[in-house]
């Protein structure tokens, strides 16, 4: 359904080409939107017109027009001021215009609500392709789902954002199916998806950048080459988002394909993790290492355990870094100079960090 904005801000374009009145009524003889008040009609009128089999027709001095669906159901009854035939014409221009407003918003309706369903597996295999053919819509194409979350905005902020910025590609959708992330759904056109995939993303959190938009976080997932795997995409690109922000909290975009053993720890159950992470540090926390330990840790890592380049970057005397490294293997068994004790405290750093993040948001 139109909004009654949208039908407003139609009429009085019409009006002022025009310079004719109208009125838009719904089926029940309810004024939705105006250029003049219609005095002389009321619901009976519109009543009677309605369940006439004339598509227009002359009462008390006004040009009444019915306003119908692509399926044939009336939705809105339009009045014309003026009983002339430059009146009916006017009337005839405005009641198409109306008509094809209403058709094209019907069908972004339900193109929305179908890829809606389509992401979320609430359609069956014939389903899918039998609405796909009624819309319009191509099932053998290569597409990728973009999920986009700003924080601290409303997605339908965002929303609007987005479609504006997809406004000249027709065969993308954008929507949304909860309140915080807003969804994309990319036909591809270069051959190079990864590529495409990224710059498109880039383009995205530029496009809200730019507006102003505080922390942007954009995750997709992988193409896929038939529409029934769209779901599969949309699913990718929601655990990159989750991923991201666990693993990642620097990046502003994430792609599935690059969330490493990332994606591989956030798939485990919490009582294992527990289990792990109670093995390796016998009841302590990570969050009980201080600040300078945990930053001395994570910039060794950065250097690929190389104790010269750790100690210069942090403007200490290797001593002083190998004492600290000495204390860690104390405390926690792992020697962090040896590749094995390493890989175990990179993966027990990462699995507490997804614990804490999954008890923080209550999952």
């Amino acid at each position: 359904m139109i909004s009654n904005q949208i039908l407003q801000n139609t009429i009085d374009g019409l009006k002022e080409i025009t310079r004719v009145d109208m009125c838009v009524f719904d089926t029940e003889g309810k004024v939705l939107s105006y250029t003049f008040k219609a005095e002389n009609v009321d619901a009976q009128d519109i009543a009677s017109f309605a369940a006439s089999p004339a598509d227009s027709q002359e009462i008390h001095g006004y040009q009444f027009f019915k306003i119908q669906d692509d399926d044939g159901q009336m939705e809105y009854v339009l009045v014309i001021n003026g009983g002339t035939e430059d009146a009916y014409m006017v009337g005839k221009i405005a009641a198409f215009q109306i008509q094809s407003l209403l058709v094209a918003y019907k069908e972004r309706f339900d193109k929305d609500n179908f890829i809606k369903n389509l992401i979320l597996d609430n359609l069956l295999l014939v389903d899918i392709f039998n609405r796909a053919k009624k819309l319009h819509i191509n099932t053998d194409v290569r597409r990728s789902v973009f999920l986009v979350e700003a924080e601290g905005e409303t997605n339908t902020t965002v929303l609007e954002m987005m479609r504006d910025y997809f406004i000249s590609a027709p065969a993308d959708f954008v929507t949304a199916v909860d309140e915080k992330n807003v969804i994309v759904v990319h036909e591809m056109a270069e051959e190079d998806a990864a590529a495409e995939n990224r710059d498109l993303a880039e383009g995205m959190l530029e496009h809200l950048n730019k507006e102003g938009e505080g922390k942007v976080r954009i995750s997709y997932g992988t193409t896929v080459d038939d529409i029934k795997d769209v779901s599969r995409s949309y699913k990718e690109a929601k655990m990159a988002l989750d991923v991201g922000k666990i693993f990642f909290e620097e990046r502003n975009v994430v792609a599935y394909s690059s969330l490493g053993i990332g994606r591989l720890i956030y798939q485990l159950p919490i009582p294992l993790c527990r289990m792990f992470i109670q093995e390796i540090f016998e009841g302590k926390s990570p969050e009980e290492f201080d600040n300078e330990t945990l930053a001395t840790i994570n910039k060794f890592f950065e250097n690929s355990l190389n104790v010269s380049e750790t100690s210069r970057q942090l403007y200490i005397h290797r001593n002083t870094l190998v004492y600290r490294l000495d204390k860690l293997q104390k405390t926690t068994g792992l020697d962090l100079r040896i590749f094995e004790d390493a890989i175990t405290f990179k993966i027990a750093l990462m699995v507490a960090k997804y614990m804490k993040y999954m008890e923080d948001t209550n999952y």
